[in-house]
């Protein structure tokens, strides 16, 4: 029996809550991203404890240093993108990055849900993301921030246009960050479920399916992390426009 591949996105109460006539239950959306929350905040807790020391042998916490190399990553990132001027910035990027990634791959599990799966749960992170670099543009530049809309050395002729192309370019940027994390997500484990249907009704041959199913399981989980940094490449590529403009 083949499997429904869109069933697994399917958003179920858990706990029905109603609100003045509106639906507000938590949901298994809202459970993975609670999941997502506390799994962030319980490496952070164990990233601040102290490697132990034995016979005088300073003996490295394992999560201790791979949260060192996350973070040196996405120091990188934002230095590179953003200059010095956006170190100060590094917590909100790093924090970002891991609760997609966790948002992304905690739906592999089985039984797992995966939020970013879900347009308005990308959108809504894509525009705390938009609103907060905006805020950070006006503050540091005032009304002058306007000026992102128009290229320095355009010609006078040219600038009504250009303002109209780059009001739009510039508003659709939430749009497009959610768009793409969303349909990467839903692509993917579509892609999975057909594959485990396959392996299901195929008998004896299913073994075939089966190593398929195994590459492209370590194939999307390769994704999950690459689309959760390519998110925030893109956020930081806009805090640079916030920070230093064009």
């Amino acid at each position: 029996m083949l499997l429904e591949p869109l069933k697994q996105f399917t958003i179920k109460p858990l706990i029905p809550i109603k609100i003045f006539g509106i639906d507000c239950s938590f949901s298994n959306s809202a459970l993975f991203m609670i999941l997502s929350l506390l799994v962030l905040m319980t490496l952070g807790l164990l990233y601040r404890r102290k490697d132990a020391q034995c016979d005088g042998i300073r003996k490295i916490n394992k999560i201790h240093a791979a949260s060192e190399i996350l973070y040196e990553m996405i120091t990188q990132t934002v230095s590179s993108t953003c200059g010095n001027k956006g170190l100060k910035y590094v917590p909100e990027i790093l924090t970002l990055f891991i609760f997609i990634m966790l948002c992304n791959g905690l739906g592999m599990l089985p039984g797992g849900f995966t939020p970013t799966s879900h347009i308005i749960v990308t959108f809504a992170i894509a525009l705390f993301v938009f609103i907060m670099i905006n805020i950070i543009g006006f503050v540091k530049h005032g009304m002058h921030y306007f000026g992102i809309l128009l290229p320095k050395g355009t010609p006078m002729f040219l600038a009504p246009l250009m303002i109209i192309i780059e009001l739009f370019t510039y508003l659709s940027r939430p749009f497009s960050l959610a768009l793409r994390l969303a349909a990467n997500m839903t692509a993917g484990h579509i892609v999975l479920k057909v594959f485990v249907s396959f392996v299901m009704v195929s008998g004896v041959i299913g073994i075939f399916p089966f190593m398929m199913l195994i590459v492209l399981t370590g194939f999307e989980l390769f994704v999950a992390v690459l689309q959760a940094y390519i998110f925030t490449i893109l956020a930081c590529v806009y805090l640079n426009d916030a920070l230093n403009m064009h």
